[in-house]
Order: C-alpha cells, then sequence, then structure tokens
C-alpha cells in the first residue's frame, strides 16, 4: 500500500520533471486524467478515493500555477471524458452543463469542480501537455503533434503514468529546415 506522503512525492517530482521539458506557454492547457483507483492499486472506475485526489490535484495544481498554465481536469467514461476547466480559461471551447460526482466523473474531477474558482466543463480542448496517471486515455484532449516525455517516475501509486508534450507538425522534405528550438 503507498501512503499519502509518497502519492504527493511521486506527483510532485512527475510534474517537476515533464514541465522543465514540455516548453508550454503561460495560458495554454495542460490535461490530467488519474484514476484514484489505479493510484490505490484496484481497477479503474471501481474505487475512486477523494483523499487520493485532493493530493494529486494540489501537486498537479501548484506545479502548473507556477508556469501560468491552465488546468483541464479530465472527468471519467461516464461524463464522456468532459473536462473541468476554470471558466475564465474557455476561450472557443463550448461549456456544458455537468457537475461531476464520485461515480459519474471520478475523484479527481470532483476534486477539480471544488477546488477551482469558478468551474466550468468542456468536452474538447487541446491540450499542449499532459499526464495521464492510471491509463486514462488523454491523448483525444492533446494538440497535434503529441510526443512522449520520459520521466523517472513510472507509477504513482500503483498507477502507470505516462506523459507528454506537443511540438508543431514539421512540414516539407528533404529539403526542409527545422526549427531546433521546436522538436
Amino acid at each position: 500500500m503507498h501512503t499519502i506522503d509518497g502519492i504527493r512525492e511521486s506527483t510532485r517530482v512527475a510534474m517537476s520533471e515533464l514541465l522543465a521539458v514540455a516548453k508550454m506557454e503561460p495560458g495554454q492547457f495542460f490535461v490530467v486524467g488519474c484514476s484514484t483507483s489505479e493510484v490505490r492499486g484496484n481497477k479503474i472506475g471501481t474505487d475512486s478515493h477523494i483523499d487520493v485526489a485532493e493530493v494529486v490535484f494540489d501537486e498537479i495544481y501548484k506545479a502548473v500555477h507556477e508556469y501560468g498554465i491552465q488546468l483541464a481536469v479530465q472527468c471519467c467514461e461516464h461524463l464522456n471524458r468532459a473536462l473541468i476547466v476554470e471558466r475564465s480559461a474557455i476561450t472557443w471551447e463550448e461549456e456544458v452543463n455537468v457537475v461531476p460526482q464520485l461515480h459519474a466523473g471520478g475523484a479527481m474531477a470532483m476534486t477539480a469542480y471544488a477546488r477551482f474558482n469558478n468551474p466550468a466543463a468542456v468536452e474538447y480542448i487541446e491540450a499542449h501537455g499532459g499526464i495521464d496517471i492510471g491509463d486514462t486515455f488523454i491523448g483525444m484532449h492533446m494538440k497535434h503533434v503529441a510526443v512522449p516525455v520520459r520521466m523517472s517516475i513510472k507509477e504513482i501509486g500503483n498507477a502507470h503514468v505516462t506523459a507528454c508534450r506537443v511540438r508543431p507538425k514539421s512540414i516539407g522534405g528533404s529539403r526542409a529546415v527545422y526549427n531546433e528550438s521546436l522538436l
């Protein structure tokens, strides 16, 4: 069994490593998908826990806030993986009406809804970076071209962790020259 302090530290380290290489600009969206069931060592969607969600949310929120990045928290499949965001972050995204619950949205989305100043739900975003804790499939919310970020943290609690950032599409052929700082 992993401790809350261990979960907190793993999340903090993962976010530090990810944001150090993500090349994100202030105002861009960072998406998180998190199964607290998986963090606790159980099958996704079967054992949601607010205490785990609060710890993970707090560490992620603290990290993205330092970079001026907007946080988007993915709901579970029962809400079609809608996202909870700060209403002020909505630009082109259309707001939808739903309030996440423990078994319809999940503990992480509930925590975001409770902790954001003025929460709103949207169905689609185009994030520039993200972390997936427990194989929740955040890829549908990533801008093209998403590339993996390798981190020293492979698990948070018992949940498998992957992360990504985006880069502009490289177009052209064998004669093209690319801006190395964007790769």
